[in-house]
């Protein structure tokens, strides 16, 4: 999953190194804890469903997404978090392992992130992570920013 994510990464023109820990990276206290970081500076991406549709949201790991606000953002009238196995379905990898591009789907990234200069993101399992600049994951993907969290 790893190749596959420096090859996405690649693609859009990214060079990052991503590492594989010993330590479990599949939640927000793990990750950071893993890395020794704030918890502000995981960048996790969940996966939601806008009106039947996956999306990604990247948002940081001391937020919440707000769904109503991702509703209003992406003009639907319903999100809901995905399943597990909806998680895996619509973008190849396992909850906890998401990265935030290599998957296709549109993406909003909550604005919150870009008050950090680095942040840590999944690199396609729960034991991987690589180091980006948010602002250039979020132009990188084309994503949406705006305030999704609470």
């Amino acid at each position: 999953m790893r190749e596959r994510v420096i090859d996405s990464a690649r693609a859009l023109g990214l060079q990052v190194e991503v590492r594989r820990l010993q330590e479990s990276t599949a939640t927000v206290e793990e990750a950071a804890l893993a890395v020794g970081c704030p918890q502000s500076e995981i960048a996790k991406s969940l996966v939601f469903i806008a009106d039947g549709d996956p999306v990604v949201c990247i948002a940081s790991g001391s937020h919440r997404v707000d769904v109503e606000r991702l509703a209003d953002v992406l003009d639907v009238a319903e999100v809901r978090c995905a399943t597990p196995d909806e998680v895996r379905a619509a973008t190849g990898f396992s909850a906890g392992g998401v990265p935030p591009f290599g998957h296709g789907l549109p993406v909003v990234l909550d604005e919150v992130l870009l008050e950090h200069d680095l942040v840590w993101a999944a690199g396609g399992d729960g034991h991987s992570l690589f180091q980006i600049q948010p602002g250039r994951l979020g132009e990188c993907t084309q994503a949406i920013i705006a305030s999704v969290s609470t």
